[in-house]
């Protein structure tokens, strides 16, 4: 039989092995965590973006409506009718054209963050397991060492 102060210190090291293993799964996780809630945060963001966007193209719209307007009566066009109606209609569509694709591009890309923000978790959780195989791992050679060095 070997003597009990090499086994005291390999058992030691192994528990320190075996706690550091698990703090650094723990923070590791919450590392990716904090990187998801600030992803969702900025999905968050880029759909304010958005309403403010659409916000200020509607603004733009209403102003070259009023200019388009101004130079149609200007030019003796009567307005509600024939091809100022059709200029009105047309630009009324393709407002609503590109008030759609700015909510749908925002909305793909919040969508994008969102997904990080869901990778990034289950990279927590996947750092997390994996410092749990290595404590088991830790625990497995701590107690192959205490059986050799008690069996030499």
């Amino acid at each position: 039989m070997g003597s009990v102060a090499p086994m005291i210190f390999a058992g030691a090291m192994g528990a320190a092995q075996y706690q550091a293993q698990g703090k650094i799964g723990k923070y590791n996780q919450s590392v990716q965590n904090r990187n998801a809630q600030v992803l969702e945060g900025q999905a968050t963001q880029i759909e304010q973006k958005a309403e403010f966007d659409v916000a200020q193209f509607q603004k733009q719209f209403r102003k070259l409506e009023g200019e388009t307007t101004v130079a149609l009566a200007k030019s003796g066009v009567e307005l509600g009718t024939g091809s100022a109606y059709n200029i009105e209609l047309s630009n009324a569509y393709e407002a609503r054209l590109q008030e759609n694709l700015i909510k749908y591009n925002s909305q793909v890309a919040a969508n994008n963050k969102m997904e990080e923000a869901n990778f990034a978790r289950i990279s927590g959780t996947i750092a997390k397991n994996e410092a749990k195989m290595a404590q088991i791992s830790t625990v497995a050679q701590t107690g192959t060492s205490l059986l050799a060095m008690r069996n030499a």
